[in-house]
């Protein structure tokens, strides 16, 4: 069991944070593929110089109205990304629906841990433009 876990892996936590007694915050198995999951979706293709492929096409969606298309075509993004960038993840469902604060779609993420088993859910609010908003997840 212990090799299975490993798989998960281990690596500085995200945000990048100091601890108390000045160490470098880490992140451990599904907290870190949490954070992996997170960095996909918060990343627009073509952001990292080095890596252009890399992230999610959701930016794509920021000037976009909400409807149900739009809705479709950003859980398929999504989809997409995770399969080609989060390898320790079996996706379950997808979902986007409107959230409570305008322009807003929280972007519902249910997975399994393939070394685990366990079950995994992750929220990523997803911002849409209006006239003096911003896009970009906080």
């Amino acid at each position: 069991m212990r090799t299975s876990r490993a798989f998960l892996g281990q690596g500085f936590a995200f945000p990048l944070r100091v601890t108390p007694n000045g160490a470098i915050a880490t992140a451990n198995e599904e907290q870190l593929v949490q954070q992996s999951i997170w960095l996909i979706l918060a990343t627009s293709k073509g952001e990292l110089k080095r890596n252009p492929t890399f992230g999610c096409g959701i930016d794509d969606y920021v000037f976009s109205d909400i409807t149900p298309a739009n809705m479709a075509q950003i859980a398929h993004q999504v989809r997409d990304a995770l399969l080609r960038w989060e390898r320790r993840i079996d996706i379950v469902d997808i979902s986007v629906t409107e959230g409570e604060a305008p322009n807003q779609l929280m972007i519902g993420i249910d997975y399994r841990l393939r070394a685990t088993h366990a079950a995994g859910n992750l929220v990523f609010p997803f911002y849409l433009l209006d006239e003096g908003g911003a896009g970009r997840a906080t």
